[in-house]
């Protein structure tokens, strides 16, 4: 188990940790954070993925469960395992089937014996272990997270936009200035990302592939404000990760796979996007691989830019749809 992984602890009634979470965190070479206020563990989860999240139920379940409703609710935070803490008592099997309920992944009971309450916490880092695949460096959700997401959305048949977005020279960029600053980089999307998805598309979904390859799952009639508010704040941002000198010319001189020196120009995004408002799927790599054609397209365009897949479904005798067309962005071009 990693030395640095963090438990969250939290009690809103204001108490300390049970003994049995004390030892078991200290036995396992964890990290515990103790929060007593809601919002901040909800500032907490949405900026990263701790390892797991105890609710201590025991004085105030009401809001133990409010507050694992809230993490489960959410796109984002969804992922994380949780566990509640339910005290002994004449309604702990009530509050049990409460705890499920609210999304609880594992209910610690104080009747429970002490093997038993050890193993489920257990079980709850074997779960963080097994299903929380995030990126290190973003802390966005990985691929088996995109795929569920995803295909809860062709289950329920409602009208979503994926959008599959990429940087443009960036390997250009991390061969000039090296690994870390490419890591901001890569960091400064999924925080532009993230923040601009929760804030314009409630029920929005953003994740990591890896390297600068990103996707975000919207509702559809959120599509063009919000590829419009990404792509502007990215080209306002991006000109200030490089120097004075290479932000004031536009460009860099660097050399191609052949040792031929040419002209970089500074980082922009493509984006690639599909619907489903005129076609059904039925897979998700049905949705992805629509999607990579849309973002490859995107790439042979000037500027930061997002285009939509416009092709129907077509018939068995029809002839391929036409060339998807851009829709316009407010980067440059």
């Amino acid at each position: 188990m990693a030395s640095d992984w963090t438990v969250l602890y939290f009690d809103g009634a204001g108490g300390d940790p049970p003994e049995l979470i004390r030892s078991f965190v200290a036995s396992r070479s964890l990290q515990m954070t103790m929060l007593h206020e809601p919002e901040g563990v909800m500032h907490r989860v949405n900026r990263s993925i701790p390892a797991s999240l105890l609710l201590d139920g025991s004085r105030d379940t009401a809001q133990a469960l409010d507050l694992c409703t809230r993490v489960k609710s959410d796109a984002y935070t969804s992922i994380l395992p949780v566990a509640i803490l339910i005290a002994e008592g004449p309604d702990a099997d009530q509050k049990t089937t409460l705890a499920l309920q609210a999304g609880a992944d594992e209910v610690v009971r104080a009747d429970a014996p002490e093997e038993e309450q050890e193993l489920r916490l257990d079980l709850l880092l074997r779960r963080a272990t097994r299903d929380v695949s995030v990126h290190p460096t973003t802390r966005l959700p990985g691929t088996p997270q995109i795929e569920r997401d995803l295909a809860s959305r062709i289950s329920t048949g409602e009208p979503f936009a994926f959008c599959y977005a990429d940087l443009d020279y960036f390997k250009e960029f991390n061969d000039r200035y090296g690994y870390n600053r490419g890591d901001r980089v890569i960091y400064l999307v999924s925080l532009i990302l993230r923040d601009l998805v929760r804030g314009l598309a409630p029920g929005g979904f953003v994740g990591h592939i890896g390297g600068d390859d990103f996707i975000f799952t919207i509702p559809l009639d959120r599509l063009e404000r919000v590829c419009d508010e990404i792509l502007e704040l990215f080209d306002q941002l991006a000109p200030y990760q490089y120097t004075p000198a290479d932000r004031e010319t536009g460009y860099f001189l660097g050399r191609d796979r052949r040792g031929t020196l040419h002209r970089v120009p500074l980082m922009t995004l493509s984006i690639g996007v599909v619907t489903n408002l005129s076609r059904s799927f039925r897979h998700p790599a049905q949705v992805s691989s629509r999607a990579g054609e849309m973002k490859a397209y995107a790439k042979t365009l000037p500027g930061s830019v997002y285009v939509v897949d416009r092709r129907h479904k077509a018939s068995p005798a029809a002839t391929p749809g036409p060339e998807p067309i851009p829709q316009p962005s407010i980067g440059p071009s």
